[in-house]
Order: structure tokens, then C-alpha cells, then sequence
């Protein structure tokens, strides 16, 4: 019997088939799971990306905040979901950090999602309340050190990108601080700016109205260098934490298993988008840059982040839990 006469129909039909899903892809509405609260930055930025994509695609894409657990809750909705495109996650940075703070959780962050593509990424701003009477990083460093244990710092949530932020502080600054998580950024920075706390590690994107409104005051950003939105404000670093440096990114995900032609399809209209000028000028305006990257080099982006994580909890101590 000649085997090639029947299996090479069938792999061929197994490429059109492919094919086929791909240039029809989405045929009806997309999920988009966001793993922070509203207002938070990926919500921010999650529902600005989803708006531009269903335009592309003439399918509404539908936001849904599933939130809990530094974005655990999230991302477990869509690795236990059909990998065929239509269930999607939206989350930040923090998908790379929950393994280090939660013991059990319900996937494995490498092979249970396929890394679809980054959307952008920007500066947390170290930002505190009008009435701490601190004018510099440099006031805060002072009286952490002064009073150990003792000064209430918020982040969005145990697991979150600004507790990770928190945790690299505490660990390059040798400073203790009390941490209090919150459900998100929203309710962070509300508990900031009334006092309740004393300081937060605030996306830009999401601080910046707070700043420019005269609520709270910007003391230094996390990046390498300074952004143009809050051009007088010095970056951690330049404040006496010499080679501080943290970027809090976004992305998109979805579970594994998902085929390669849809794969490619989402990264390639999530990079088109993101080049559109309405877009791409609105996220820059909010302090975050659109990223581009193929899902093969998100993929390597999210194993090299996930190891750097790894490292910063075990040189921190903290064990999950």
C-alpha cells in the first residue's frame, strides 16, 4: 500500500485547515480577560488595544476585569479555556511574578499559556500624598531608615508588578517598610493620596492625573532614565539607588495549545495597532511605549523576565505562600 497517497492529502488538508482559521479569524466576539482592576494600567491600556482591534476586525472584543490574587485569577480563567483565539488575557508584568508569592497556583506560567505578544510598557512613579511634607526621594529614604517597620507602603495586590517594584526597592534601597496590598491601583493610590498610607509605586499611566491635578507629588520614576511626561522628576537611581532600574510591561495571552496561524495572526495585528498613530500617540502621551516583539521573542522575553523575578524574591527572602 502507498502510505503517501493517503496521508499527504491529509497533511495538506491539515495546512489549508489551518490557514483557513487563521484568514477567517475573529468570525465572532473575542474575550479579553483583564487581570487588574478598572482603572489599573493594563485595564488602561488592555481596553485602549481592544478597541483598536475590533475596528481591525470587525468583531467587538469585550473587556471582562476578572481580578484577585496579584492576577492569578485572571490568567487561571484563560488557561482553562479553549485555545482557539476567542479567550484571551490581558496582564502585566505580575504573570511573571505570582510563582514567586503563591504556592499553589493553578498553572504553570511557561507552558500552560502561549505568549502571544507585548504591548507596552512604562515607568512606575514613586508617588505619595500631599501631606507627608517630603520633597525629595531622597526625605523618604531618611525617614524609612529612621523608622523601620514602621512607614505603610500600598502596591496593587501581593504577586503584582508593584509589590515585585516594592520588593527590588526595599532589597537595593536595605530599607524595611510595612507592605499593604490593595485590591489595585485605583484603591492604592485613593489610600495614598488621603494619607492612610504613605507612598506607592503608581504606574505613570495611570498617576498621572492624580500628579498633574495637584493630589499627590511625583518624588522619582522607576525606569533607567527619565520620562518626557514628568520631565523634573529624577529617576530612583539618579536619588541615591544607583543602577535602580524597573519597567512595568503588558502583554497578552492566551492558553496553550492555540494554533500557530492564529498565534501569528494576533501578534501581527496586535503590532499593527499598536503603530497606528492614534493609538500608539495616546499611550505614549499616557507614559507607556508600545512594544513590538514576534511571539517566538515574547516567549524569550517572558522566560528571561521570569527567571530575573526569580531572582529578586530569593535575594529578597520571600517564599511563596
Amino acid at each position: 500500500m502507498d502510505f503517501r497517497r493517503i496521508f499527504l492529502p491529509v497533511m495538506l488538508l491539515g495546512v489549508f485547515a489551518g490557514n483557513s482559521q487563521a484568514q477567517g479569524f475573529p468570525i465572532k466576539p473575542v474575550r479579553l480577560i483583564i487581570a487588574f482592576t478598572p482603572g489599573s494600567s493594563i485595564d488602561i491600556v488592555g481596553r485602549a488595544v481592544a478597541a483598536k482591534l475590533s475596528e481591525m476586525w470587525g468583531q467587538p472584543v469585550l473587556a471582562e476585569n476578572r481580578v484577585g490574587a496579584g492576577g492569578s485569577i485572571g490568567s487561571a480563567v484563560v488557561v482553562n479555556s479553549a485555545p482557539d483565539g476567542y479567550t484571551l488575557l490581558a496582564n502585566s508584568s505580575a504573570h511573571v511574578a505570582n510563582h514567586g508569592f503563591f504556592a499553589n497556583l493553578p498553572y504553570d506560567t511557561l507552558k500552560d499559556f502561549t505568549h502571544l505578544a507585548p504591548m507596552a510598557g512604562g515607568p512606575n512613579v514613586f508617588f505619595v500624598g500631599m501631606g507627608t511634607g517630603w520633597k525629595t526621594f531622597a526625605n523618604f529614604i531618611a525617614a524609612a531608615k529612621a523608622n523601620p517597620g514602621k512607614l505603610d507602603f500600598s502596591s496593587a495586590g501581593i504577586g503584582s508588578g508593584t509589590h515585585l517594584n516594592l520588593e527590588k526597592l526595599k532589597l537595593m534601597a536595605g530599607i524595611g517598610v510595612t507592605h499593604v496590598p490593595y485590591k489595585g491601583t485605583p484603591e492604592a493610590m485613593a489610600d495614598t493620596i488621603a494619607g492612610r498610607v504613605c507612598c506607592y509605586l503608581a504606574p505613570l499611566n495611570a498617576a498621572l492625573p492624580h500628579i498633574r491635578g495637584g493630589k499627590a507629588i511625583a518624588l522619582a520614576v522607576s525606569s533607567a532614565t527619565r520620562t518626557s511626561l514628568l520631565p523634573d522628576v529624577p529617576t530612583i537611581a539618579e536619588s541615591g539607588i544607583p543602577g535602580f532600574d524597573y519597567t512595568l510591561w503588558l502583554a497578552l495571552w492566551g492558553p496553550a495549545g492555540m494554533p500557530g496561524e492564529v498565534v501569528s495572526k494576533i501578534n501581527g495585528d496586535v503590532n499593527r495597532a499598536l503603530q497606528t498613530p492614534d493609538l500608539r500617540d495616546r499611550l505614549i502621551n499616557l507614559g507607556t511605549i508600545p512594544m513590538n516583539m514576534t511571539s517566538p521573542q515574547f516567549t524569550a522575553f517572558v522566560r528571561s523576565e521570569f527567571e530575573d523575578t526569580q531572582k529578586i524574591l530569593k535575594a529578597a527572602g520571600i517564599k511563596p505562600q
